[in-house]
C-alpha cells in the first residue's frame, strides 16, 4: 500500500543526500546541485509510461529506462546503478566507521592517551546492527527511518557549520584574517588531481537519482506522483544545498587548503559536541544504507521469485509472534534473511579492504554522475517528449550531457590516481 508523501519523500532525499557527501564538502564548493534538480523533475515524469500522469507504473530506475528506451540501455542502467548502490553502502559502511572510532580517537586524544583506534571493530558494529535493519520489507517501511536520519544529518552539519563560525572567529580575533588561510607546499599537478576529486565528491554529494524512482514508488496516487515527487526534489535539493554551500565556504574559510576530507575531524573540542555530531553521522548513515540498500534487495528477490515461484525457501512468509505484545508479529522470509545478511557481510568486508573515505566517495560519484542523473533522465525525456534531432531543444539538452560527461571523466580520473596514492602508503594491519 503506497501512503508516502511529499514530507516522507523529502525525509528519503535528505536522507539520500546529505551525509558522506556534505562533510567533504569543505574542499568542494557545490556546482551541481542546480542540474540535478533538472534532471530530477524529468526523472519524476519517467515514473509512469506513456503518459506521466496516468500512464503505467515502472516500480524501478530499469523499469523507467525499458519503458522509454529499451534495448541494451536497460542493461548498462542497471549496471551503472547496482554498482553504484553497491559502492555507496560499501562507503557509508566506512563512513560510519570513522565516525564511531573517532569519538573514541578524540577521548584518547583529550586525555593525552596515544591509544590506538582501529575502524575494523565499528564496521563490525555497524554491519551487526544492518543485519537486523535489513530485514525491514521494503521501501514503505524505512519512513521513520528516513525522517529520523534527516533529523541527524541536519543536527551535524549545524554543529559543523557551528564549529567552523567559532575558528574562523577566534583566529581572526586572536592572529587576524590571514590565519585562517594556509597554503601547503603542493606541485601544480598535485594540486590538480586533487581539484578533480573534489569534483567527484560534489558529484557524490547530490547522488540520489540511483533510488528517486523507488523512492516515487512509496507515494500515494493523488496527487500525481510525478508532482508530488517534484515538490519533494525541490524541498530536498534545496535544503542540501543550503547546507552544502554554507558548510563548504564557511570549511573552507576555516581551514584553508588544510581542509579535511571529512570536516568534524579537523576539530578537537568541545568534546561532548563532536561526540553528539559523530553519533548523529552514525545514526543518519545507518539509515541512508537501508534507503540504497532496498534497491538491490528488492531486485534479486523479485528476481528469485519470478525464476522459483514454486520454491516456498524463496517465496513463503512465516509469521513470528512477539509474546507479551499483544499478539503483535512480523513476517520471516527464509530467503531474505538468507541473502540480506549475505549482502551485508560482504559490504562490510569489502569495507574493511577499501579504508580510503574522500577518494572512495570521489569515484562512485564520477562512476554514476553522468549516466544516472544526467543522461537517462535527458533520453527519457526526448524519447517521451518525441523531440526532433538538431531542434534547439535537443541540441541544449544534449550539451547539457556531454559537459556532465567530461565532468565525469575528469573526476574519475582524480579519483583513480587518488586511490593510486592512498594503496601506496596503506598498512592494512594498521587499520
Amino acid at each position: 500500500m503506497r501512503t508516502g508523501t511529499w514530507v516522507t519523500a523529502s525525509a528519503h532525499i535528505i536522507t539520500a543526500v546529505v551525509g558522506s557527501g556534505v562533510l567533504s564538502l569543505a574542499w568542494a564548493i557545490t556546482q551541481l546541485g542546480w542540474i540535478t534538480l533538472f534532471t530530477s523533475t524529468l526523472l519524476a515524469d519517467a515514473y509512469r509510461h506513456p503518459d506521466p500522469v496516468t500512464g503505467q507504473r515502472n516500480y524501478t530506475y530499469m523499469d523507467a529506462v525499458r519503458a522509454h528506451l529499451g534495448g541494451l540501455k536497460v542493461r548498462l542502467c542497471g549496471l551503472a546503478q547496482y554498482a553504484n548502490l553497491v559502492g555507496v553502502t560499501v562507503g557509508y559502511t566506512i563512513t560510519a566507521s570513522m565516525c564511531m572510532a573517532s569519538v573514541r580517537r578524540k577521548k584518547c586524544l583529550h586525555a593525552e592517551d596515544n591509544c590506538h583506534v582501529s575502524t575494523t571493530i565499528y564496521m563490525i558494529i555497524f554491519g551487526s546492527i544492518q543485519l537486523i535493519l535489513c530485514q525491514v520489507p521494503n521501501f514503505h517501511k524505512l519512513s521513520w527511518i528516513s525522517i529520523l536520519a534527516a533529523v541527524m544529518s541536519i543536527t551535524y552539519s549545524f554543529i559543523g557549520l557551528g564549529l567552523s563560525v567559532a575558528k574562523v572567529a577566534a583566529a581572526q580575533l586572536n592572529e587576524g584574517a590571514e590565519a585562517t588561510t594556509t597554503w601547503p607546499t603542493v606541485s601544480e599537478a598535485h594540486r590538480l588531481w586533487k581539484v578533480f576529486q573534489a569534483i567527484g565528491n560534489i558529484a557524490f554529494a547530490y547522488a540520489y537519482s540511483t533510488v528517486l524512482i523507488e523512492i516515487q514508488d512509496t507515494l500515494k496516487s493523488s496527487p500525481a506522483e510525478n508532482k508530488t515527487m517534484k515538490r519533494a526534489s525541490f524541498v530536498g535539493i534545496s535544503t542540501t544545498t543550503i547546507f552544502y554551500l554554507l558548510c563548504g565556504c564557511v570549511g573552507y574559510a576555516a581551514f584553508g587548503e588544510d581542509a579535511p576530507g571529512d570536516l568534524l575531524s579537523g576539530f578537537h573540542q568541545p568534546l561532548w559536541l563532536l561526540n553528539v555530531a559523530n553519533v548523529s553521522v552514525t545514526i543518519h548513515l545507518i539509515g541512508a544504507y537501508q534507503v540504497f540498500a532496498q534497491p538491490i534487495f528488492s531486485l534479486v528477490e523479485s528476481s528469485c521469485r519470478q525464476r522459483w515461484p514454486e520454491v516456498k525457501f524463496v517465496t513463503t512468509d512465516h509469521q513470528i509472534t512477539i509474546p507479551f505484545l499483544g499478539g503483535t508479529g512480523f513476517h520471516v522470509n527464509c530467503f531474505r534473511l538468507v541473502w540480506r545478511s549475505a549482502y551485508v557481510i560482504v559490504t562490510t568486508v569489502l569495507a574493511m579492504l577499501l579504508p580510503f573515505f574522500n577518494v572512495f566517495l570521489a569515484l562512485i560519484g564520477a562512476a554514476s554522475f553522468w549516466p544516472l542523473t544526467v543522461y537517462f533522465p535527458i533520453e527519457m525525456y526526448i524519447a517521451r517528449a518525441k523531440l526532433p534531432k538538431f531542434s534547439f531543444s535537443w541540441m541544449g539538452l544534449q550539451a547539457l550531457s556531454l559537459a556532465c560527461l567530461l565532468v565525469s571523466l575528469v573526476a574519475a580520473a582524480g579519483s583513480v590516481e587518488g586511490l593510486i596514492q592512498s594503496l601506496k602508503v596503506y598498512h592494512p594491519f594498521k587499520n
